[in-house]
């Protein structure tokens, strides 16, 4: 981000939690060893001791899972690795907004967020603000292009990795048709933090 001959710019990409959740168990199988490299991940960056918010941790993954308990039964496994990587997806978006937060201004100006929701309601004016962000010119094909990924006739919902044009507003919100209460609260105790600073 520093070098002066590379014009290097940063969009972070983020989304409600609690649709992130809704999604990833529609394809959990799908997702099942992703999930697993992630929640790896975390314990090699902390080896020393117990996560800081372990309390918080053990809403989405029983500590059986990861040694010190019994594990859940094996039709329960995939949901709970799930739950258990996108604590620890929050907990790194956490870190990047804290960081964006403080960060120099060299990395203010080369660096930007965009939530998912913002982008499906607002397509053309948040596709403007990114192609300014990165020096480029709006082209017409482009426009056309996001409006119709976003404003189709279509709702995919039971194929998540389909890429096509399709009402993506309809996405935003349906994690509250989907996910139950308890499901709900867990994902906003996990990531509460993240979901405060993005004012979700």
């Amino acid at each position: 981000l520093r070098e002066p001959g590379l014009n290097l710019r940063v969009v972070q990409l983020f989304r409600d939690p609690r649709a992130v959740h809704n999604s990833r168990l529609k394809a959990r199988q799908a997702l099942l060893r992703e999930s697993i490299q992630v929640l790896r991940s975390r314990h090699r960056a902390e080896p020393r001791g117990p996560p800081r918010h372990q309390q918080q941790q053990q809403l989405l993954l029983p500590p059986g899972l990861l040694g010190g308990g019994r594990a859940p039964p094996p039709q329960h496994r995939a949901e709970f690795f799930l739950g258990g990587a996108l604590e620890v997806i929050c907990q790194a978006w956490l870190r990047d907004l804290l960081l964006a937060r403080r960060a120099p201004a060299w990395l203010r100006r080369r660096y930007t967020q965009l939530r998912y929701e913002d982008l499906v309601r607002e397509p053309r004016a948040q596709l403007r603000r990114l192609l300014r962000f990165a020096g480029l010119s709006v082209p017409p094909a482009l426009e056309a292009f996001v409006l119709n990924m976003t404003r189709g006739a279509a709702y995919s919902s039971d194929r998540p990795f389909l890429i096509s044009a399709r009402d993506a507003r309809e996405a935003i919100h349906a994690w509250r048709e989907r996910l139950s209460r308890q499901q709900v609260r867990q994902v906003e105790a996990a990531c509460g933090e993240a979901m405060s600073l993005l004012a979700y």
